[in-house]
């Protein structure tokens, strides 16, 4: 089988919401022997892209395209513009969202994958789960969530979550 050398700009397993993080999947894990897996997130201005979360199997790297990108790490926030790389390693609590007024864009790096199937299951949802199925559903994959420091980012940035 041959593989395809280029991907386009609109290809790719697309899921967009005008309210909230839409992603594109560029690389799946599951074609790359677990690897690593490649998501495109896109973010409407004053979106939360996820709840505040550790993950224990992987490591997050984002790269930000267009826009600016806030990013909290514990306790500490941080602001990521285009260019810049973002390091989200395993067993640290953390979130991102867009920090600006205009769209941003921003490559996830997800080493080993499979947390992009995560993404997949929310992205498929109509409405947003209860509290507790996201926290079982997150659970499966190694996650844990904090709503409640969740919330308290919404609430001080003006988010849409």
């Amino acid at each position: 089988m041959v593989e395809r050398r280029i991907l386009g700009p609109e290809e790719g397993e697309l899921y967009e919401d005008e309210r909230a993080c839409g992603d594109r999947f560029l690389i799946d894990s599951r074609d790359r022997g677990g690897r690593f897996a490649l998501v495109e997130h896109r973010l409407p201005p004053k979106v939360l892209a996820a709840p505040v979360h550790k993950h224990t199997r992987e490591d997050e790297f984002s790269f930000i395209l267009a826009g600016s990108v806030g990013a909290r790490f514990g306790a500490e926030e941080v602001v990521a513009r285009a260019g810049d790389l973002v390091f989200k390693p395993r067993d640290e609590w953390h979130t991102f969202w867009n920090a600006g007024d205009t769209p941003a864009r921003l490559l996830e790096i997800i080493s080993p994958g499979g947390l992009e199937e995560l993404f997949r299951w929310f992205d498929r949802l109509k409405d947003g789960p209860s509290p507790e199925v996201m926290e079982q559903k997150a659970g499966l994959y190694g996650c844990s969530v904090d709503l409640e420091a969740t919330m308290a980012l919404v609430a001080r940035h003006h988010l849409v979550f």
